[in-house]
């Protein structure tokens, strides 16, 4: 089981490249990056976690600053923890996607994600309620222009001529018998909550499933594998990741008896000395974690 790294870098906080360096000296797997263009001061969307975080507001741009960790790094993997497909152009994104998969040697993995933040995904032209069906048929164009063959795609949402695009994200195509044609693109994990409906959309169009902790696993991850085989996906290209995990040997043991492929441990949004401390105390659970699951 691979131990990562998040954390909301910030222009106050450590460096993208003062981090991955750190990083990978110490044998974590990756770091994952999330995103918020901007936080609307007119905001009635209550935050998920309680209190929205101050570094919401200052996040860096994921893509920039992966591209800083790229450049400095060999054996890191880099993600996204998570990219708001929706409020991007997806072929803008595409583009920003195999170039950073490329330059990084195929260590890219897309998390994505719905939002949860309506004032911000409006401004973004995002009608809230068609949200997920937006993401699908946005990631439709993206699977497109990464196939190997100029391929078209017309969505409600979403639609792309036939075309020439390059460079093409390193990771082979994954088979999806009941869902069409090989699945082009790098790794791709989808974050939320479990249940039927999303379960299905990473069956459909997605690698894995990216969740906020390890609570419920025991339940979630049958119905999940389920979801996966019903619709002809291969049981060993499942992949999971748990984000934000407070690591204790107990959890992390707990987590690769269920079969999950990657924890990622929550880092302070603080300045280098505060984060290298942080990453410490975890580096001793990058040893402890036995081998499980797909390597990137």
């Amino acid at each position: 089981m691979r131990v990562a790294a998040t954390i909301y870098l910030t222009d106050e906080t450590i460096t993208p490249i003062r981090l991955a360096q750190e990083l990978e000296q110490r044998g974590f797997a990756g770091l994952y990056l999330p995103e918020h263009s901007h936080i609307p001061v007119a905001r009635e969307t209550p935050y998920p976690g309680g209190e929205l975080p101050p570094e919401c507001a200052r996040m860096l741009n994921p893509f920039v600053a992966l591209a800083q960790a790229a450049a400095v790094t060999r054996t890191l993997c880099l993600g996204t923890n998570i990219t708001l497909v929706g409020q991007h152009d997806p072929i803008d994104l595409a583009k920003q996607i195999a170039t950073l998969d490329h330059l990084s040697g195929g260590r890219f993995t897309l998390g994505i994600g719905y939002g949860w933040n309506r004032e911000e995904a409006a401004d973004h032209g995002v009608h809230w309620p068609t949200r997920r069906a937006l993401v699908r048929d946005r990631m439709a164009v993206m699977r497109a222009l990464w196939g190997a063959q100029p391929t078209a795609y017309e969505g409600e949402f979403a639609s792309v001529r036939a075309s020439e695009a390059h460079p093409k994200p390193r990771l082979a195509p994954r088979e999806r018998k009941q869902h069409g044609p090989p699945l082009h693109g790098p790794r791709t994990l989808i974050g939320g909550a479990a249940g039927p409906k999303l379960f299905a959309h990473i069956a459909e169009y997605a690698d894995g499933w990216l969740p906020i902790g390890g609570g419920g696993l025991r339940e979630s991850l049958p119905a999940l594998r389920e979801a996966w085989a019903d619709a002809g996906r291969p049981p060993g290209d499942l992949y999971i990741a748990l984000s934000a995990v407070e690591p204790t040997p107990g959890k992390l043991a707990h987590y690769a008896d269920l079969g999950v492929d990657e924890v990622i441990v929550q880092l302070p949004a603080g300045e280098e000395a505060g984060v290298l401390e942080a990453l410490d105390g975890f580096q001793r659970y990058v040893h402890l974690t036995p081998a499980a699951g797909n390597q990137h």
